[in-house]
């Protein structure tokens, strides 16, 4: 644990001397009255200089020598912290995509192929950089703040010992898998918000994973591909969040390409963009039924593969995940699964068929077999999956007898959140009228629909 003296400027120009554990925390309880007497009668104080002390005696010892010292001293180290401030300090802003899966659903983690698309709803990370290892951290989304340090994240906890709240773990996770690859992970100031609706199936999760990535990237003046930031990011919702997901999401949030979506072979890690078709919209509908993935049935349905898997293996020992079997050879073998088993390996198998059609007929230019599939994918998922529930359900029955959309389905990882919906563009104004209004008419609640297009991965602005 690292141990911190500071100096602060008063509101009278006099300096107050002291240690912290967390020198920006330190500053927020000055000047609200919880710090020192002296500082209390003297606000507002500032911030203006702070060096690192290995452990509590040195920082005692240090703060008793600064205390010695003249104002023309304290002033002149305090000019020195502010000259490497502007250095160091210098403001960053990130924005990294949210993400809309159009097919390959719950194929990701079982080697398949998807077909994921960055869009432009995002969260946007402004960030300033510390000279110290806390990582400040403010959600203004939530209202909430925490405070970190990057020597501590192996055990969850902020710098008061409390565990971090869940929110929180995306980031600390992104640092905890950084630091164990050997990359400098600096503390940091950073505040972020998201238009982005939270637990909707969009990954918003995976936009902060990302967008923290590339802000400690930029920090740490370290250099990645995009495939393995995606990959790092990935490892901290897996190893440290504690969510067994797949890697499209981190994917498709760091390396998408306005107008296109992306076929990625989760395999071979090959991907290329895929141009969208001209003249339609992809429209997002959120049910507004949230979902908590973590804990949820989503390990259940990664455990249930590996159940179908482990039944093949004992039949075709070639088999090393479902990527590897046909629907005949499913078929053929049917009786040695038990029946929800079955249903999910089903669904991967004969999901990954769709996506390799997919790429072929948006290629052809043929829109109305891609929304065919759309709508396989979403009985597939609510059938086979059992990850659907009854809103999402009507909000696609509805959308398919609205004129002008082609397609329809569930996307993310299912139990609420969002469809995606393919509408002709000069029918997205009324498509969204029509489905706003039925959907409340059927379920008395009031959706949130969207139209957006395909965006630009993770980047600097």
């Amino acid at each position: 644990m690292a141990y911190y003296c500071y100096l602060m400027r008063c509101a009278d120009g006099s300096f107050y001397t002291g240690w912290t554990l967390d020198p920006h925390r330190r500053e927020q309880q000055h000047n609200q009255g919880r710090g020192a007497k002296y500082t209390r009668l003297h606000r507002p104080v500032k911030l203006v200089y702070v060096e690192e002390q290995p452990d509590l005696s040195s920082a005692l010892k240090r703060e008793k020598a600064i205390k010695k010292l003249s104002h023309q001293q304290k002033e002149k180290m305090a000019l020195g912290w502010q000259d490497k401030m502007e250095i160091s300090f210098a403001d960053l802003t990130v924005v990294s995509p949210g993400r809309v899966n159009l097919l390959g659903e719950h194929v990701d983690y079982n080697d398949g192929l998807v077909f994921p698309a960055a869009i432009d709803r995002e969260v946007t990370i402004r960030v300033g950089k510390r000279m110290d290892d806390v990582v400040y951290l403010r959600a203004l989304d939530l209202g909430e703040e925490v405070s970190f340090s990057v020597n501590t994240l192996d055990q969850k906890i902020d710098i008061d010992g409390q565990p971090l709240p869940t929110w929180a773990l995306y980031p600390a996770g992104v640092a905890w898998v950084l630091l164990q690859h050997g990359l400098r992970v600096s503390g940091m100031e950073a505040e972020f918000t998201s238009n982005l609706p939270m637990g909707a199936g969009l990954s918003s999760s995976a936009a902060l994973e990302v967008g923290f990535a590339v802000v400690w990237e930029v920090l740490g003046d370290w250099d990645l591909d995009r495939m393995t930031l995606a990959r790092y990011a990935q490892a901290a919702e897996v190893q440290y969040v504690g969510l067994n997901c797949g890697l499209m999401d981190q994917f498709a949030c760091a390396n998408g390409v306005a107008g296109h979506a992306l076929v990625l072979d989760i395999r071979s890690l090959q991907w290329r963009p895929v141009p969208l078709p001209a003249g339609y919209k992809i429209v997002i509908a959120n049910s507004m039924v949230k979902h908590e993935l973590v804990g949820s049935e989503y390990n259940t349905r990664h455990q249930e593969c590996n159940e179908a898997v482990e039944i093949f293996q004992h039949h075709l020992p070639e088999v090393h995940s479902l990527r590897d079997v046909s629907l005949q050879q499913l078929l053929t073998l049917q009786a040695e699964f038990p029946e929800n088993v079955f249903k999910r390996a089903r669904h991967v198998i004969s999901e990954i068929g769709r996506v390799q059609q997919a790429v072929q007929v948006l290629e052809a230019g043929e829109v109305k077999a891609f929304g065919e599939l759309m709508y396989a994918t979403h009985a597939s998922l609510r059938d086979d999956y059992a990850v659907s529930c009854r809103e999402i359900d009507i909000l696609v029955e509805i959308a398919a007898g609205l004129p002008g959309c082609v397609g329809a389905r569930l996307t993310g990882g299912g139990f609420g959140g969002c469809t995606v919906n393919l509408v002709r563009e000069e029918a997205v104004a009324e498509f969204t009228r029509e489905l706003k209004q039925q959907y409340l008419e059927r379920t008395g609640i009031s959706a949130a629909i969207f139209p957006c297009q395909a965006a630009n991965g993770a980047h600097v602005i």
